[in-house]
């Protein structure tokens, strides 16, 4: 039996991508807003909800503030890669087999022709 395979949301992947360095919740937004051109854009609100999940699944960790930055910094766990990594998978599964069919669909209307 395999296991099973959790689908992260667009707003969760992107998160744990951005904290591969350490980063604060509003860099995290600026990052998350930069990697998905505009497309994916957090609000304040659903970021800090989202880092609590994070937090409490062991995926993220809230570093200790310095001197010299005193916002909160966070940064993925190995977990939080592990995570990320079967996410890849999964989503190259999803290409790979929506590929297949358009392709054998496009050869089997191009032999009907």
């Amino acid at each position: 039996m395999q296991n099973e395979q959790i689908a992260l949301t667009e707003a969760v992947y992107y998160t744990l991508l951005s904290l591969y360095k350490p980063l604060h919740g509003y860099g995290i937004m600026q990052k998350v807003e930069m990697m998905s051109a505009g497309r994916v854009t957090l609000a304040a609100g659903t970021l800090y909800g989202a880092l609590n999940n994070l937090l409490d699944k062991g995926w993220i960790e809230a570093l200790p503030k310095n001197v010299n930055n005193r916002k909160k910094e966070y940064l993925i766990t190995a977990q939080g890669k592990k995570m990320v990594e079967m996410e890849l998978l999964r989503l190259q599964e999803l290409i790979n087999n929506g590929k297949k069919i358009v392709e054998m669909e496009e050869k089997d209307n191009g032999e009907k022709s």
